[in-house]
């Protein structure tokens, strides 16, 4: 651009409230002067033609427009060559378009024609292409698709270009058009695409979202924090979202155009691409990025990765995008995880969300019913719904005008395959306010996310084929715990169950629960009540934090508090293996007991549980149903009682050497222990974070004896500097889902002799 100097810092377009900033100079071009008219009566081109204006080439400002559209970290805007434009739609960006000589608007015209690239056919009035004269400085642009005449320096023309706020998100192509007043034309296409993504710093975006921090964390953030585990154990995992990593916007596009199928105007609304999203992250139904697999051995998941050792979405979305066939294998977290990643590589604001003991109504009944035996055993013949220890899914932000303005904000989507959705294995986009309020009928699968975090537990009792089921509890309180997610701006966790419900034993959540099941389509008829029985009361004491490798005792603590009555209670103390999804394994230990309790009495029943017991019987992640079923025998009254506990893996430190600056290259250490009493073998490092275009495997070539450390190193390079994440899992063939993160600061490059400033923030699981 010669001597032009770029002093941007915010929009062009003073009037897009895309930054809420206004008065803004772009350049210093206010004060150069207008190119005088030139006399062209005797202009002539290679000696036959009158001088029409012709386009050498295009500069898309890559940096500048980058740092305002805040998508200066993409792989298409940094990669050596072949850089594409980034930008946000309702939001000006600069073209420096370089001529064989100056414009002179008194005798040429200059037109841009926008165009969605993988449209094949389109009309003059299609959504996927616009015709765009080059206006003049201050003219009306009535919020469509604009060029603007900034200013111009010898053959340099500069243009600020603004997408209309609801156009389609897509990779246009352009061509300009020159014209010579009442002479001849020239056309020009640019060979690069330009990628129009959805924009929340512009009011007019139907995405719109307020709050600097909100943006930076659940569209900028590349990565993060799920959490799994249960209630009364909470795990963090950290994810690497890498939406800015080579092929994941494309990816995310393709998803959206061949996957989800999403064709023409539709590619503008995000709540249509969201909906659709949530069915094309899954293979059912189409050709999706993951397989689900939620198998109970090892041996299940040959063929491809055990979901617990994914340490974010980049390798899934590469791997995925290469060959255009689905990933193996996933599970919830890595379901939402992905689905992260997308929406914001898209420019649509999501963050992942975990709720405990969350519901899998199958019968959109809004109760759970489980059916057990004589034994406690759940009969999984009858039982149709289930209750995880936790599920993983999305939110995405966005304004409902289908619904109405109150119903804007979060909204629930899910890509984990459980239920259809209007045939299809799909969940949302469903307003939070819908799910709290208990308005079940506004789309999109507002009764099933409710019955998800509010619905009512019931546990029957069967006592074979003649004799009816008979009530043991109705748990009102128990479904959708701690429903949470990564706080904003901090590694920690963010309790946001009271968006989805309103707090439990409060009048206003009994008075929802009831509006929501007269509105349910099928309710499950009830056999007959327990009489209320409230003398006996048990009680668990579990320990909340026994390592892996440990022995645990579980007790049970009975008492009877009748000050005039003994009862006779009989029943079976009983800790059983299970996965995450509720599915029982197999049985770890038993005690049943018999005792006599006189007025006021207490018993203490105790299960001593030792690592031979538990270890060859443990499923995917460690967890345990702790459960007690017992007869209060002289009032013929049943009670059961259930908790979830898990033995808690160690943590993997991560440690950096050195200050972390900017393209430079520094070293990583990792470790982590083996707390088990016997070797690690087979160990391995996965790693992902700045620098590192694919997904690091580290192989360790010995065994790890027991209390000794599993350790490796690595160099990484941080491609820019603020605030990254390295996230890293370990696995052997004796433990698994064993993870850690180390988020910290990057520092600028040393220049002029200036050291960096110290930025280094670290946190450890």
């Amino acid at each position: 651009m010669g001597a032009v100097k770029s002093r941007l810092s915010r929009c062009w377009n003073s009037d897009c409230g895309c930054c809420g900033l206004r008065g803004v100079d772009s350049y210093d071009l206010k004060d150069l002067p207008r190119p005088p008219r030139l006399d062209t009566s005797n202009d002539v081109v290679d000696g036959t033609r009158q001088g029409v204006l012709a386009v050498q080439g295009i500069d898309f400002c890559i940096e500048t427009n980058g740092e305002n559209h805040h998508t200066n970290k993409f792989n298409l805007m940094t990669r050596d060559v072949d850089r594409c434009l980034v930008v946000r739609r309702g939001q000006a960006f600069k073209l420096d378009i370089l001529l064989n000589r100056p414009y002179d608007a008194r005798r040429d015209a200059v037109s841009f024609i926008f165009y969605v690239g993988d449209v094949e056919k389109r009309g003059p009035s299609d959504d996927t292409s616009a015709a765009v004269p080059m206006l003049e400085k201050g003219s009306e642009t009535l919020g469509l698709w604009n060029a603007v005449y900034e200013g111009q320096m010898d053959s340099h023309l500069i243009v600020a270009v603004t997408p209309s706020a609801d156009c389609i998100v897509a990779a246009w192509r352009i061509d300009v058009d020159t014209k010579l007043n009442g002479g001849s034309s020239l056309s020009y296409t640019h060979p690069l695409p330009i990628y129009v993504l959805f924009n929340p710093w512009c009011l007019n975006d139907s995405v719109y979202m307020p709050g600097h921090s909100h943006r930076e964390e659940y569209v900028q953030e590349d990565g993060g924090l799920m959490f799994r585990g249960v209630h009364n154990r909470i795990k963090p995992t950290p994810w690497n979202y890498a939406q800015y990593e080579k092929d994941i916007l494309d990816c995310a596009l393709y998803l959206v155009r061949e996957i989800g199928k999403i064709k023409g105007r539709a590619r503008s609304d995000p709540i249509r691409t969201a909906r659709a999203l949530s069915a094309a992250v899954n293979v059912q139904d189409d050709n999706g990025v993951l397989f689900g697999n939620w198998g109970k051995e090892l041996s299940d998941y040959s063929g491809g990765n055990h979901p617990l050792k994914w340490v974010g979405s980049l390798d899934i979305l590469q791997k995925y995008y290469s060959k255009k066939k689905p990933v193996k294998y996933a599970q919830c977290w890595v379901y939402a995880g992905v689905l992260t990643t997308i929406c914001r590589a898209l420019g649509i604001p999501c963050r992942s969300v975990t709720g405990y003991d969350a519901a899998h109504d199958s019968q959109g009944s809004l109760t759970i019913d489980i059916i057990k035996d004589e034994d406690g055993n759940t009969l999984e013949e009858f039982t149709r719904d289930s209750v995880w220890n936790y599920h993983v899914w999305n939110e995405v932000w966005m304004e409902r005008p289908d619904l109405g303005p109150e119903y804007g904000g979060w909204q629930a989507i899910d890509s984990t395959p459980q239920e259809t959705s209007e045939d299809v294995y799909r969940c949302g986009p469903a307003s939070l306010r819908a799910v709290r309020d208990g308005e079940l009928q506004r789309p999109y699968d507002a009764a099933y996310v409710f019955a998800q975090v509010n619905a009512d537990k019931v546990l029957w009792k069967y006592s074979g084929e003649i004799q009816p089921l008979k009530l043991m509890a109705r748990d009102t309180i128990s479904i959708g715990q701690n429903i949470s997610t990564k706080s904003i701006g901090k590694m920690e966790r963010e309790d946001i169950t009271n968006l989805y419900k309103y707090p439990e034993r409060t009048r206003e959540e009994r008075l929802t629960m009831e509006k929501a099941l007269r509105k349910s389509e099928s309710i499950f008829a009830r056999y007959y009540l327990n009489d209320a029985f409230n003398d006996v009361i048990f009680e668990f004491e579990l320990r909340d934090d026994i390592k892996i490798g440990q022995d645990f005792t579980v007790v049970l603590n009975i008492k009877n508090r009748s000050i005039v009555d003994q009862h006779n209670v009989k029943g079976v103390l009983r800790v059983d293996t299970v996965t995450y999804t509720g599915v029982t394994g197999d049985g770890v230990k038993r005690e049943e007991f018999d005792k006599v309790l006189g007025p006021e009495g207490k018993e203490r029943i105790t299960l001593r549980v030792t690592f031979d017991d538990y270890y060859k019987k443990l499923v995917d992640q460690a967890s345990f149903n702790i459960a007690c079923l017992a007869t209060i025998v002289d009032k013929n009254f049943d009670y059961f009682a259930q908790d979830d506990f898990r033995v808690r893996n160690p943590d993997i430190k991560i440690s950096i050497e050195d200050k972390p600056v900017s393209k430079q290259e520094f070293t990583v250490n990792v470790k982590v222990e083996n707390p088990l009493p016997i070797p690690l073998k087979n160990a391995k490092f996965y790693i992902q974070g700045p620098g590192l275009d694919q997904q690091l495997k580290i192989e360790l070539d010995q065994n790890v004896p027991p209390g000794e450390f599993a350790t490796a190193q690595f160099k990484i390079t941080p491609p820019w500097a603020g605030r990254h994440q390295i996230s890293a899992k370990f696995s052997s063939k004796e433990m698994h889902d064993v993870d850690g993160f180390l988020s910290f600061t990057v520092a600028p490059p040393i220049t002029n002799g200036i050291p960096p400033i110290d930025g280094v923030e670290s946190r450890q699981l």
